[in-house]
């Protein structure tokens, strides 16, 4: 038998009764199977770049290295494009296997499709991130924003400022993330074709870094006295801003994206009205008792520092709603309120002319029980009032796994494939996949090929796979 030679064409030409995908997910824009057969031999297969496109691809690593992962997923007894390639070829009973004549038109609805892990509230061990990495590729995910460090501790080892984590981290040698650790990252996402957004959160959710940075955070008072207590990073001191311009320097080299999340969310603001010297500072400036002005002033140096570092900045909601003065191309990011109120933030910001991630629906750190995936699953994101202009600027979403409740124990059979659900909504054309009952038996066979890829995916309903989970 002749080799099997797999083109690479710049959008990817793999028409079917919708009845006859088993698990093909996320759905392709346009998919066609007959019932044609070709048989396929793991001895005579082989990927190749085709001709038109050989000396543009000469060397590219990130496909060759996707050549060698795909071919045991593909034929898994032996030991993106390729992505849904894989889920097309089948076994018979006697072991060989096949692939219906297929004709794929494919492409992302939108061009931002994350998955948010938080590493503070607990550390995961740096294998449960790149078996994240894995699944997201499977189901097309593309971004992951890292939440890096928060309250509770402070895991990233930087090279400037090393107390950060020796003080901060929840063990300063076993939970923590080294250079050595986040290149490991990179380079494992940047192979499966995954952007690493991370995220430093200020100015509040800070007070991990106060362990290892004196002077950063605000001293709260209890009438005239220091309460011996903190509060968010101290915005009247000029040293926050040293300090805040050298840590990101280091970090934005560190992390080659050119998105940088800042945060700005859930800043209380009790600590500063307390301290004498903020509100002196407020009354210099002019805010008045209006602290939500002192947030604005944080926010709007912070931002500006990262943009001279060349860095387009990413926000949590509340930066826009507190009528911070931000350069237009920073992105918002949507995290709070049910449908009527993040459709109505959705109008507002695009209006205003920001490009918008939408988070509020997919935080799937919340568990229901039954198949609460229908629930992600029917989100229309670009159902918002609008103009056509202001819906191109909704640029994708964010699937969000806070680690409160979430360790390495639970992670991946609460995350999938609870994910995929947002997973298909930003990826397909929703005309097509409107109907979650529809979609349901194709996202039962895609859980049984994650369980075979050695993914933790918990059960959509009684059943079983054809191939069990083989960890346990």
């Amino acid at each position: 038998m002749a080799s099997c030679t797999i083109c690479l064409p710049a959008l990817m030409m793999l028409v079917l009764d919708l009845n006859t995908v088993e698990s093909v997910w996320p759905l392709p824009q346009k998919l066609a199977i007959s019932e044609e057969r070709y048989p396929l031999s793991p001895t005579h297969f082989n990927f190749y770049y085709g001709e038109d496109q050989a000396s543009i691809m000469k060397d590219c690593s990130l496909l060759d290295s996707a050549f060698t992962r795909y071919f045991p997923l593909i034929f898994p007894d032996l030991t993106s494009g390729l992505e849904t390639f894989s889920q097309l070829v089948q076994q018979e009973e006697d072991g060989t296997y096949f692939i219906n004549k297929t004709e794929i038109e494919d492409f992302p609805s939108f061009q931002y499709r994350g998955i948010l892990l938080d590493t503070s509230r607990h550390f995961l061990p740096l294998k449960a991130i790149l078996n994240t990495l894995d699944a997201m590729a499977y189901s097309k995910f593309n971004v992951f924003h890292w939440h890096i460090v928060d309250d509770p501790s402070f895991p990233y080892q930087s090279r400037t400022f090393p107390d950060l984590s020796s003080k901060g981290a929840y063990h300063p040698m076993s939970h923590i993330y080294t250079q050595s650790d986040v290149r490991r990252v990179l380079t494992h996402a940047r192979l499966r074709g995954i952007r690493v957004i991370p995220e430093f959160d200020s100015p509040g959710h800070t007070q991990s870094w106060g362990k290892g940075q004196p002077n950063l955070l605000t001293p709260c008072y209890k009438g005239s006295s220091p309460s011996g207590t903190f509060g968010p990073i101290n915005p009247a001191s000029a040293l926050s801003y040293i300090f805040m311009s050298q840590f990101l320097k280091e970090v934005t080299s560190v992390f080659p994206d050119p998105y940088f999340h800042l945060g700005g969310d859930e800043v209380n603001f009790s600590c500063w009205q307390s301290n004498p010297d903020v509100r002196a500072f407020m009354q210099k400036m002019g805010f008045g008792k209006d602290y939500t002005k002192l947030e604005s002033f944080y926010m709007e140096n912070i931002v500006n520092i990262t943009s001279n570092l060349n860095k387009t900045s990413i926000v949590w909601q509340d930066v826009f709603d507190y009528h911070e003065r931000i350069p237009k191309d920073t992105i918002l990011h949507i995290w709070k309120g049910l449908p009527a109120q993040y459709k109505a933030e959705t109008s507002r910001m695009t209006k205003a002319g920001h490009r918008v991630l939408l988070g509020a629906p997919w935080y799937i750190n919340h568990i229901a029980y039954g198949q609460d995936w229908r629930i992600s699953y029917n989100v229309q994101p670009l159902n918002f009032s609008g103009t056509e202009e202001q819906k191109k600027l909704v640029i994708g979403g964010e699937v969000s796994m806070w680690g409160e409740y979430v360790d390495a124990t639970n992670l991946s059979p609460r995350l999938w494939p609870r994910a995929c659900a947002a997973a298909e909504r930003l990826w397909s054309d929703e005309s097509q996949t409107r109907s979650a009952e529809a979609a349901f038996p194709r996202l039962q066979a895609f859980r049984c090929s994650l369980l075979r890829r050695g993914v933790r995916a918990e059960p959509l309903s009684p059943g079983h796979c054809s191939d069990e989970y083989r960890g346990i």
